[in-house]
């Protein structure tokens, strides 16, 4: 059997990354995107940031479609679960997050264990560890966390990564294959872009680049390099230490305007557009009457928190990006892309 790997969610923006750190690492890459005329751009913009397209291949998968999941995993070794929706604004049914996620999980890990692959990576999320517990915390949380579905300020995204993060676990219990399940659980993913699409998490610094953000909410982001949380994924297929285990990945933790002090210095020239002060909560509260972006984040008004990354750096053998040269450098792919 080569060393091919099937990537879900492959035109996606920690799934173009980890495509590249894939075909750096010499594997064959075989990548899901849903309708297969998005493939010739992935290859064009994975060949432009020096990956090897002579290894890249591509097919087509839904997350909600049973369609060719048992025909992709032909000849493949390992799988990268990365596909699943990803929101700041939530929608208004809940299942409209939750099914893609739980049910795309369900089959990507069937398919990949009927098929007798030898280890399925999965990205899941601080969102399935640190939620829903008590404001007063203020230990870092570990991989031994899990989120309190229960609890205050759980929205549907939420709700969605730790449901199939849950969902995953089981199935590979059932298929007595824990040991060959991992799981990577990054807090806020910021870095360099390979293209024009800022994705979700990037466009919260996006907007203040640009202006759209007039006063900063006390929002905290715990921040991650997307390069960092690529590595993770390709270090986790053949590491034999990290069987059956989950990676929390957070460097840091600073509050939106932190982030934005960090980019003045950097850009003096979009000074005058960023956010040159904190708004006091109840002033957030109001604006989130307006703003479905906002609206979606007041469960996480003022708390600090973060992740124990120990493992994860164990696992890299490297310490992590540091989130001030993390926010830079996205500041930098936007600025360079005309996004800014």
């Amino acid at each position: 059997m080569s060393d091919r790997v099937l990537l879900t969610g492959i035109s996606g923006y920690l799934g173009g990354h980890t495509a590249l750190a894939l075909l750096a690492a010499g594997f064959t890459v075989r990548g899901s995107v849903r309708n297969l005329a998005k493939a010739e751009a992935v290859r064009k913009t994975l060949e432009k940031h020096g990956g090897d397209v002579s290894r890249l291949e591509f097919v087509a998968l839904d997350l909600m479609s049973d369609g060719g999941w048992v025909e992709a995993m032909e000849g493949v070794r390992y799988l990268v679960h990365t596909a699943s929706p990803f929101v700041l604004k939530m929608p208004t049914d809940k299942t409209e997050l939750i099914r893609p996620a739980v049910e795309g999980t369900e089959r990507a890990l069937n398919a990949a264990f009927a098929a007798g692959l030898e280890r399925a990576v999965l990205t899941s999320s601080m969102a399935a560890i640190a939620y829903g517990h008590d404001k007063s915390r203020t230990e870092p949380f570990t991989a031994a966390d899990w989120t309190n579905l229960e609890g205050r300020g759980v929205n549907a995204y939420i709700e969605s990564k730790t449901l199939a993060e849950r969902r995953a676990w089981d199935i590979a219990r059932s298929a007595g294959r824990e040991i060959d399940l991992v799981t990577i659980n990054p807090a806020g993913i910021f870095g360099p872009l390979l293209d024009e699409d800022p994705g979700t998490s990037v466009a919260g610094i996006q907007r203040m680049l640009n202006g759209s953000v007039p006063a900063a909410p006390r929002i905290p982001l715990v921040v991650v390099d997307v390069r960092d949380v690529a590595a993770a994924h390709v270090a986790a297929l053949t590491a034999p230490e990290a069987g059956g285990k989950r990676f929390p990945m957070g460097e840091s933790t600073m509050f939106l305007f932190e982030a934005a002090c960090v980019l003045r210095e950097a850009f003096p020239g979009h000074a005058g557009k960023l956010p040159r002060f904190e708004m006091p909560d109840w002033g957030v509260r109001i604006y989130a009457l307006f703003d479905g972006d906002v609206r979606g984040l007041l469960g996480e008004l003022g708390v600090r928190k973060s992740l124990d990354s120990t493992p994860t750096i164990g696992l890299l053998g490297r310490p992590l990006i540091p989130a001030r040269d993390t926010i830079v450098a996205t500041g930098e792919s936007l600025i360079a892309q005309g996004l800014a």
